[in-house]
Protein backbone atom coordinates (compact mmCIF):
# COMPACT_ATOMS: atom_id res chain seq x y z
CA UNK A 1 0.00 0.00 0.00
CA UNK A 2 1.39 3.14 -1.30
CA UNK A 3 -0.24 6.96 -0.70
CA UNK A 4 1.45 9.13 -2.28
CA UNK A 5 -0.89 12.53 -1.60
CA UNK A 6 -1.41 13.33 1.88
CA UNK A 7 -1.43 16.32 3.65
CA UNK A 8 -1.12 17.53 7.24
CA UNK A 9 -1.71 20.02 10.19
CA UNK A 10 -0.33 22.55 8.12
CA UNK A 11 -3.07 22.77 5.99
CA UNK A 12 -4.92 25.77 6.98
CA UNK A 13 -8.04 24.43 5.64
CA UNK A 14 -7.57 21.31 6.77
CA UNK A 15 -7.25 19.49 10.66
CA UNK A 16 -5.51 19.92 13.54
CA UNK A 17 -4.55 16.01 13.36
CA UNK A 18 -0.74 16.06 14.13
CA UNK A 19 1.74 14.60 11.46
CA UNK A 20 2.51 11.52 14.13
CA UNK A 21 -1.40 10.19 14.33
CA UNK A 22 -1.16 10.49 10.50
CA UNK A 23 2.00 8.05 10.85
CA UNK A 24 0.47 5.47 13.25
CA UNK A 25 -3.17 5.56 11.51
CA UNK A 26 -1.01 4.98 7.77
CA UNK A 27 0.59 1.93 9.89
CA UNK A 28 -2.27 0.68 10.89
CA UNK A 29 -3.90 0.55 7.19
CA UNK A 30 -0.51 -1.41 6.63
CA UNK A 31 0.68 0.94 4.48
CA UNK A 32 4.51 0.68 3.29
CA UNK A 33 5.19 3.89 2.02
CA UNK A 34 3.73 7.41 2.57
CA UNK A 35 4.35 10.60 0.69
CA UNK A 36 3.13 14.05 2.86
CA UNK A 37 2.29 16.67 -0.39
CA UNK A 38 0.72 19.58 1.67
CA UNK A 39 -0.32 22.32 -0.08
CA UNK A 40 2.54 24.73 -0.77
CA UNK A 41 2.60 28.38 -0.03
CA UNK A 42 0.74 30.17 -3.10
CA UNK A 43 2.91 33.55 -5.09
CA UNK A 44 3.11 36.27 -2.87
CA UNK A 45 1.72 38.18 -6.07
CA UNK A 46 -1.16 36.23 -5.93
CA UNK A 47 -4.43 36.64 -4.41
CA UNK A 48 -5.66 33.37 -3.05
CA UNK A 49 -9.60 33.67 -4.39
CA UNK A 50 -11.45 31.76 -1.67
CA UNK A 51 -12.78 34.19 1.42
CA UNK A 52 -11.01 32.30 4.15
CA UNK A 53 -7.60 32.67 1.72
CA UNK A 54 -6.17 29.74 3.04
CA UNK A 55 -5.16 27.47 -0.13
CA UNK A 56 -1.55 26.99 0.59
CA UNK A 57 0.31 26.67 3.82
CA UNK A 58 2.11 30.07 5.03
CA UNK A 59 5.98 30.89 3.68
CA UNK A 60 6.71 31.10 7.63
CA UNK A 61 5.99 27.26 8.21
CA UNK A 62 7.50 26.01 5.60
CA UNK A 63 11.13 25.32 7.26
CA UNK A 64 9.25 23.79 10.33
CA UNK A 65 7.31 21.35 8.21
CA UNK A 66 10.17 20.06 6.39
CA UNK A 67 11.81 19.81 9.35
CA UNK A 68 9.04 18.20 11.39
CA UNK A 69 9.01 15.57 8.64
CA UNK A 70 12.34 14.88 8.71
CA UNK A 71 12.33 14.11 12.28
CA UNK A 72 9.21 11.83 11.71
CA UNK A 73 11.03 9.74 8.94
CA UNK A 74 14.22 8.75 11.31
CA UNK A 75 12.03 7.30 14.12
CA UNK A 76 9.43 5.92 12.06
CA UNK A 77 12.14 4.40 9.62
CA UNK A 78 11.93 0.89 10.90
CA UNK A 79 7.96 1.12 10.28
CA UNK A 80 7.11 2.85 7.39
CA UNK A 81 8.64 4.71 4.49
CA UNK A 82 7.66 8.61 4.83
CA UNK A 83 8.26 10.46 2.11
CA UNK A 84 8.27 14.26 2.30
CA UNK A 85 7.30 16.93 -0.48
CA UNK A 86 4.25 19.25 -1.64
CA UNK A 87 1.04 20.06 -3.55
CA UNK A 88 2.52 22.51 -5.87
CA UNK A 89 0.03 24.30 -7.39
CA UNK A 90 0.13 25.23 -11.31
CA UNK A 91 -1.23 28.92 -11.79
CA UNK A 92 -0.84 30.48 -15.23
CA UNK A 93 1.12 33.72 -15.36
CA UNK A 94 3.14 32.63 -12.18
CA UNK A 95 5.40 30.13 -13.09
CA UNK A 96 8.60 32.27 -12.01
CA UNK A 97 7.46 32.24 -8.63
CA UNK A 98 6.75 28.90 -8.54
CA UNK A 99 9.90 28.19 -10.29
CA UNK A 100 11.93 30.02 -7.38
CA UNK A 101 10.38 28.30 -4.60
CA UNK A 102 11.04 24.94 -6.50
CA UNK A 103 14.18 25.89 -6.73
CA UNK A 104 14.94 26.86 -3.04
CA UNK A 105 13.46 23.28 -1.56
CA UNK A 106 13.42 21.50 -4.63
CA UNK A 107 17.01 19.92 -3.54
CA UNK A 108 15.56 18.46 -0.37
CA UNK A 109 12.19 17.25 -1.25
CA UNK A 110 11.38 13.27 -2.06
CA UNK A 111 8.35 13.67 -4.42
CA UNK A 112 5.74 16.32 -5.26
CA UNK A 113 2.64 16.80 -7.46
CA UNK A 114 1.61 19.43 -9.64
CA UNK A 115 -2.43 20.43 -9.75
CA UNK A 116 -4.54 23.02 -11.45
CA UNK A 117 -7.20 24.61 -8.74
CA UNK A 118 -7.55 27.80 -10.10
CA UNK A 119 -8.99 29.36 -13.09
CA UNK A 120 -9.02 32.69 -14.05
CA UNK A 121 -12.30 33.83 -15.63
CA UNK A 122 -13.00 37.27 -17.64
CA UNK A 123 -13.75 39.31 -13.54
CA UNK A 124 -11.34 37.38 -11.35
CA UNK A 125 -9.99 33.98 -10.18
CA UNK A 126 -11.95 30.98 -9.01
CA UNK A 127 -10.89 28.13 -7.23
CA UNK A 128 -12.91 25.23 -8.84
CA UNK A 129 -13.24 23.41 -6.05
CA UNK A 130 -13.88 25.52 -3.18
CA UNK A 131 -17.80 25.42 -3.11
CA UNK A 132 -20.96 24.55 -5.30
CA UNK A 133 -21.25 28.16 -5.29
CA UNK A 134 -18.06 29.20 -6.18
CA UNK A 135 -18.21 26.90 -9.20
CA UNK A 136 -21.77 28.27 -10.36
CA UNK A 137 -20.07 31.66 -10.29
CA UNK A 138 -17.24 30.27 -12.48
CA UNK A 139 -19.57 28.69 -15.18
CA UNK A 140 -21.46 32.24 -15.58
CA UNK A 141 -18.35 34.11 -15.85
CA UNK A 142 -16.19 31.50 -18.54
CA UNK A 143 -19.95 31.82 -20.20
CA UNK A 144 -21.11 28.65 -19.86
CA UNK A 145 -19.87 24.99 -18.47
CA UNK A 146 -18.01 23.75 -21.34
CA UNK A 147 -16.03 26.70 -21.28
CA UNK A 148 -15.01 26.45 -18.09
CA UNK A 149 -13.84 22.45 -18.57
CA UNK A 150 -12.08 23.92 -21.74
CA UNK A 151 -9.81 26.15 -19.79
CA UNK A 152 -9.65 23.76 -16.85
CA UNK A 153 -7.92 21.59 -19.40
CA UNK A 154 -5.92 24.39 -21.16
CA UNK A 155 -4.83 24.82 -18.18
CA UNK A 156 -3.25 21.08 -17.42
CA UNK A 157 -2.05 21.16 -20.34
CA UNK A 158 0.07 24.27 -19.64
CA UNK A 159 1.23 22.96 -16.37
CA UNK A 160 3.05 19.91 -18.52
CA UNK A 161 4.01 22.48 -20.90
CA UNK A 162 5.85 24.90 -18.78
CA UNK A 163 9.12 25.22 -17.60
CA UNK A 164 9.21 25.18 -14.17
CA UNK A 165 12.60 24.18 -14.43
CA UNK A 166 14.72 21.27 -12.70
CA UNK A 167 12.38 20.26 -9.97
CA UNK A 168 9.30 20.60 -11.36
CA UNK A 169 6.97 17.74 -10.02
CA UNK A 170 6.29 15.16 -12.59
CA UNK A 171 3.02 13.68 -11.21
CA UNK A 172 -0.35 15.40 -11.87
CA UNK A 173 -2.80 15.79 -9.22
CA UNK A 174 -6.64 14.75 -9.71
CA UNK A 175 -6.85 15.16 -13.34
CA UNK A 176 -10.91 15.82 -13.09
CA UNK A 177 -11.13 17.62 -10.15
CA UNK A 178 -13.42 20.24 -12.57
CA UNK A 179 -15.94 17.63 -12.05
CA UNK A 180 -16.14 17.79 -8.24
CA UNK A 181 -19.52 19.14 -8.35
CA UNK A 182 -20.84 17.48 -11.36
CA UNK A 183 -24.01 15.83 -9.59
CA UNK A 184 -25.34 19.29 -9.46
CA UNK A 185 -23.80 20.86 -12.89
CA UNK A 186 -23.37 18.38 -15.19
CA UNK A 187 -20.08 17.66 -17.44
CA UNK A 188 -20.46 18.87 -21.01
CA UNK A 189 -20.76 15.69 -23.04
CA UNK A 190 -17.37 16.22 -24.56
CA UNK A 191 -15.52 16.81 -22.06
CA UNK A 192 -14.20 12.67 -22.04
CA UNK A 193 -11.94 14.08 -25.37
CA UNK A 194 -10.10 16.80 -23.93
CA UNK A 195 -9.26 14.33 -20.87
CA UNK A 196 -8.02 12.12 -23.31
CA UNK A 197 -6.31 14.81 -25.15
CA UNK A 198 -4.64 15.58 -21.81
CA UNK A 199 -3.79 11.46 -21.54
CA UNK A 200 -1.81 11.65 -24.41
CA UNK A 201 0.27 14.28 -23.53
CA UNK A 202 0.98 13.69 -20.07
CA UNK A 203 2.08 10.03 -21.72
CA UNK A 204 4.28 11.83 -23.80
CA UNK A 205 6.44 13.69 -21.47
CA UNK A 206 6.57 10.81 -19.36
CA UNK A 207 4.62 11.94 -16.51
CA UNK A 208 2.76 10.15 -13.79
CA UNK A 209 -1.27 10.13 -12.46
CA UNK A 210 -2.20 11.20 -8.98
CA UNK A 211 -4.99 8.27 -8.80
CA UNK A 212 -7.26 10.22 -5.88
CA UNK A 213 -9.37 8.62 -4.23
CA UNK A 214 -11.18 11.93 -2.54
CA UNK A 215 -13.81 12.16 -5.28
CA UNK A 216 -15.50 8.91 -4.03
CA UNK A 217 -16.62 11.14 -0.64
CA UNK A 218 -17.27 13.98 -2.61
CA UNK A 219 -21.11 14.22 -1.84
CA UNK A 220 -21.36 15.72 -5.38
CA UNK A 221 -18.99 14.11 -7.51
CA UNK A 222 -19.20 10.28 -6.03
CA UNK A 223 -16.26 9.31 -8.33
CA UNK A 224 -12.24 8.95 -7.83
CA UNK A 225 -10.24 11.15 -10.34
CA UNK A 226 -9.88 9.92 -12.40
CA UNK A 227 -12.91 8.08 -12.74
CA UNK A 228 -12.20 4.20 -13.35
CA UNK A 229 -12.58 3.81 -17.14
CA UNK A 230 -10.35 6.53 -17.64
CA UNK A 231 -7.59 5.44 -15.32
CA UNK A 232 -8.09 2.12 -16.90
CA UNK A 233 -7.32 4.15 -20.32
CA UNK A 234 -4.25 6.10 -18.78
CA UNK A 235 -2.83 2.67 -17.74
CA UNK A 236 -3.54 0.85 -21.30
CA UNK A 237 -1.34 4.02 -22.83
CA UNK A 238 2.00 3.35 -19.86
CA UNK A 239 0.63 5.94 -18.01
CA UNK A 240 1.89 5.06 -14.09
CA UNK A 241 -0.60 5.50 -11.65
CA UNK A 242 0.17 6.43 -8.15
CA UNK A 243 -3.09 6.07 -5.52
CA UNK A 244 -3.46 9.58 -3.65
CA UNK A 245 -5.97 9.74 -0.74
CA UNK A 246 -5.97 13.40 -0.64
CA UNK A 247 -6.16 12.98 3.03
CA UNK A 248 -7.04 16.16 4.89
CA UNK A 249 -7.02 14.10 8.54
CA UNK A 250 -5.83 11.05 9.71
CA UNK A 251 -9.13 9.04 9.53
CA UNK A 252 -9.06 9.82 5.66
CA UNK A 253 -6.24 7.40 4.91
CA UNK A 254 -6.82 4.85 2.26
CA UNK A 255 -10.03 6.89 1.48
CA UNK A 256 -11.75 5.23 -2.01
CA UNK A 257 -9.50 2.61 -2.09
CA UNK A 258 -11.43 0.25 -2.58
CA UNK A 259 -13.31 1.84 -5.70
CA UNK A 260 -10.39 1.65 -7.52
CA UNK A 261 -8.71 -0.83 -9.59
CA UNK A 262 -5.53 -1.36 -7.84
CA UNK A 263 -4.06 -3.60 -10.19
CA UNK A 264 -3.97 -0.25 -12.14
CA UNK A 265 -1.22 1.54 -9.78
CA UNK A 266 2.29 1.82 -9.45
CA UNK A 267 3.73 0.10 -6.66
Amino acid sequence: MIDGHIHTPYCPHGSSDTLKSYIEQAIKCEYQSMTFTEHAPLPSTFDDPVPEKDSGMSFQQVEEYLNDIDRLKAEYKKEIHIQKGFEIDYIEGYEKEVEDFLNTYGPSLDDNILSVHFLKGKSQWYCIDYSPDMFKEAIYDFGGIERLYQAYYHSLNQSVLSDLGKYKPTRIGHMTLVKKFQHLYPSPENWEKKAHKFLELVRDHGYTLDYNGAGIVKEHCKETYPPLPMARQASSMGIPLIYGSDAHTASSLGQGYDSIDSRLLKL
